[in-house]
């Protein structure tokens, strides 16, 4: 298939701000119950009932967050979503809404936002959500995306950070590292292509980890899958920033401590042989790479088990007294204090 040397480009001021809002959301259709009213009026309307309403909000920043350079826009789109999505989920809740609002320079034409949405509206109908809102409006520093994220759920089944008691297990869905990994890869891609832009990457043996970096999924099955296992975790939050930033995140709020084993840490294995091609410590990959969105949780022992054999959950350290300290339990047995190793980004410069 040839590319078209000349795509169509369509300047967003043809449409104006309420034209373009209409013509990105025109085929998007409120599926969820609890949604009255979406775009087109004032405000959106929505209707729990007797439901608790959890709200979570994020916004991503071209240059800081995002690297249009080897990320699709459609990818954009979709990842957009499901960076929210997680916070509902790590909430134990469903996600049911999202409003999305972006901010462009003129660089970006009409078909340039066409398919960013296209990847909104794959999120949407994969995860059953409702885009029910949203604005648009110019940037002069290239694309700045927020979305707001709205979910639902029964009062006794929300799961915060705080929660956790000693001799509680902690629990991690999936496996890690791979977003970071994958991250590294089209950094290096892109280098090789600024000193050979004729040179085209091979990215098959990568293909795992690129699409855990551009096209992440929020663990929305893992919060229906422990419903079904009758499992109400003691607390969560999601690995955004690195798994040493969330255990002590939840040891923070939940007084406690926490013992975690170095040989139990669960890591795909093209993750572990892309660690060694790029001569990384893959459980320094693991602790402070981010961006997996999996989802950290502790139980009580006596659950257990009920998630004991399953292949999506595994069981990597336990929490202590608050006074014994955070600790990697090496292979060799040795214990070494966890800092916070996550990505800031107010400690990064592009």
């Amino acid at each position: 298939m040839l590319e078209d040397k000349n795509p169509q480009r369509t300047s967003l001021e043809e449409l104006g701000e309420f034209g373009l809002i209409d013509h990105l959301t025109q085929n998007f259709e409120l599926k969820q119950p609890s949604s009255l009213v979406g775009i087109g009026d004032d405000a959106a309307v929505m209707d729990f009932k007797d439901k608790k309403v959890i709200v979570s909000t994020d916004m991503l920043v071209e240059g800081v967050h995002f690297d249009l350079s080897y990320t699709p826009l459609k990818h954009l789109g979709y990842k957009s979503v499901m960076v929210n999505l997680s916070d509902i989920c790590a909430m134990n809740a469903l996600p049911t809404q999202v409003t999305v609002s972006i901010a462009v320079s003129n660089r970006f034409p009409l078909e340039a936002l066409e398919e960013f949405y296209e990847g909104v509206a794959l999120a949407c109908k994969l995860y059953h959500v409702d885009l029910v809102g949203g604005d648009t409006t110019s940037s002069n520093k290239g694309m700045i995306i927020s979305v707001t994220a709205m979910g639902a759920a029964n009062e006794d089944e929300i799961v915060y950070r705080k929660g956790s008691k000693p001799n509680d297990l902690l629990v991690v869905t999936g496996d890690l590292g791979g977003a970071y990994l994958g991250l590294q890869v089209l950094e290096r891609e892109k280098e090789v292509f600024k000193v050979n832009p004729n040179s085209q990457p091979d990215l098959e043996a990568y293909s795992y980890l690129v699409e855990r970096q551009l096209k992440p999924e929020a663990r929305k099955d893992m919060v229906e899958l422990l419903k079904k296992l009758e499992v109400k975790p003691t607390s969560m939050i999601d690995i955004s920033d690195g798994l040493s930033s969330e255990i002590l995140h939840l040891c923070k709020h939940g007084g406690v401590g926490c013992n975690l084993f170095e040989d139990k840490i669960p890591l795909d294995p093209s993750a572990i042989a892309t660690c060694e091609e790029f001569k990384m410590d893959s459980t320094m990959v693991a602790l402070g790479g981010g961006e997996d969105y999996e989802l950290l949780f502790t139980i009580d022992q006596a659950d257990f088990p009920k998630i004991k054999g399953n292949p999506n959950l595994t069981v990597i350290g336990h929490m202590t007294e608050k006074r014994e300290g955070v600790h990697l339990i090496t292979r060799a047995e040795t214990k070494i204090p966890i800092t916070a190793q996550g990505w800031n980004s107010f400690n990064e410069t592009k």
